[in-house]
């Protein structure tokens, strides 16, 4: 379950709560019983393992490991005239 931080607007006093996601937000202080608001927590998220894009898709492109192609690239003039087939 997720802990979400609240901080009263009244004493400045501030707390945790573990809550589902569909409890209803605390609305009172623990401590003097006045208003509260939810504060925007900082994440402890972070990707480990293989098969995320930090470890594996990012590394794939990287200039060191693309290779100049050998074949002239297409020109607008090229592919304009090989579409004109009415």
């Amino acid at each position: 379950m997720p802990i979400y931080e609240y901080k009263c607007l009244r004493c400045n006093h501030e707390f945790e709560a573990v809550q589902k996601f569909s409890d209803a937000p605390v609305r009172q202080c623990s401590v003097c019983g006045g208003p509260v608001k939810k504060l925007i927590s900082r994440s402890s998220f972070h990707l480990k393992g293989s098969g995320w894009y930090l470890t594996d898709y990012a590394k794939k492109n990287t200039p060191t490991d693309t290779k100049p192609s050998s074949e002239p690239a297409k020109t607008s003039s090229d592919s304009s005239s090989s579409s004109d087939t009415d």
